[in-house]
């Protein structure tokens, strides 16, 4: 039987979606039984190859951000909004009500111009306002039971079905 080919990135968010995914605990061992992971925290890889499931944490603040993004989806055949930043902009998004330029010069003291360094977007955005997203995983993060049950439904080939006490907005 052929693995499933999983990715994952994480654009501008706190890393705590991806820290879900590792507190399945021993249940990496059966997922890993189910799937081969390409571009995630258990490989380091840094570019994305074809693969059957992507999941993206975080949302949109700068151009590097949008890059990455069309390039993974690009890649992803099914792709999943993991978690309050992706979906919605989450906490990085009250930067929203603010202007970049004065955040910026209050911090540095100019606006900073370096190549290294990517433009910043006015606005935090979700993903799905640059990509087609065809799941989305709630939470702040996700639990690592509302993982599971996520990756479970979809390597099984079912739409998946989060049931109360799954999904938490704390």
């Amino acid at each position: 039987m052929r693995k499933l080919k999983v990715a994952t990135t994480s654009l501008a968010g706190c890393f705590g979606c991806h820290t879900s995914l590792l507190d399945i605990d021993e249940r990496l061992f059966t997922l890993l039984e189910l799937v081969e992971f390409d571009r995630s925290p258990l490989t380091d890889l840094k570019h994305c190859s074809p693969c059957d499931l992507g999941l993206v944490e975080g949302g949109l603040c700068n151009a590097e951000n949008v890059h990455v993004l069309r390039e993974f989806r690009k890649q992803c055949k099914v792709l999943v909004a993991v978690g309050a930043c992706a979906i919605n902009g989450g906490l990085p998004a009250q930067r929203n009500h603010l202007d970049v330029r004065e955040c910026l010069t209050s911090v540095y003291r100019t606006v900073p111009n370096d190549p290294e360094l990517p433009l910043p977007l006015d606005q935090v955005h979700p993903i799905n306002n640059v990509v087609r997203v065809d799941y989305s995983l709630p939470g702040c993060p996700p639990s690592a039971d509302a993982m599971w049950q996520l990756l479970t439904d979809l390597l099984a080939g079912r739409t998946p079905h989060l049931g109360h006490g799954l999904i938490r907005y704390d």
